[in-house]
């Protein structure tokens, strides 16, 4: 009976061993979790001073058009530059992004993720298009906060709305060229038979 006490014993304190170990675990993902749902809020809502909260003062951010911002204050400049100024190429932004699996975590502080997003363009030409992209974000634990360290952004290059929309131009662009080289033809042609 003793020996069955021993053993149960041992078991509970496995089983709270086991627990202790992934509460933290747990606790993490969720973190982060929160870290992403507040971002996007804030992306969604487009609140820049909320979004730079959820970056770290030197991050790094490489954009869908290849273009690099550094610090919060360089994330600022291009928000501002393609949402905000007087040239402003983008009208209305909206994201839905997707987590592929759990964050990877490096120890205590550091995790990659990575997923997939669909993101809602209306530009300032009037057009609007819809961009599936995948992104890959790095985030660090500062004063026991989870932050963006870095984060790229990008597009398939051979499969992607952009490409699409080039492909449609360039169509009517060649019917274009072909309208206006039979009306030329036709010009030449007269002159060539008034002259004969």
């Amino acid at each position: 009976m003793k020996n069955i006490g021993i053993l149960i014993a041992l078991v509970l304190s496995c089983l709270v061993s086991v627990a202790a170990d992934t509460n933290p675990v747990e606790a993490t993902h969720n973190a982060l979790r929160a870290m992403r749902d507040g971002l996007m809020d804030a992306v969604n809502k487009s609140d820049i001073d909320r979004e730079l909260t959820y970056l770290t003062t030197n991050v790094v951010i490489t954009w869908h058009n290849a273009e690099v911002s550094r610090g919060r204050e360089g994330v600022r400049d291009y928000y501002n530059r393609m949402l905000n100024g007087p040239n402003k190429v983008v009208a209305d932004f909206h994201a839905e992004v997707k987590v592929d699996e759990l964050t990877i975590l490096y120890g205590e502080d550091t995790g990659i993720a990575f997923g997939s997003s669909v993101e809602h363009f209306k530009l300032t030409s009037g057009s609007s298009f819809d961009l599936k992209g995948r992104w890959t974000a790095t985030m660090v634990k500062e004063d026991g906060r989870w932050l963006i360290a870095g984060l790229h952004v990008s597009t398939n290059i051979f499969d992607n709305v952009m490409l699409d929309m080039l492909k449609k131009y360039a169509i009517y662009a060649g019917c274009a060229a072909f309208v206006v080289g039979i009306i030329l033809g036709w010009f030449i042609g007269r002159r060539r038979k008034a002259a004969a």
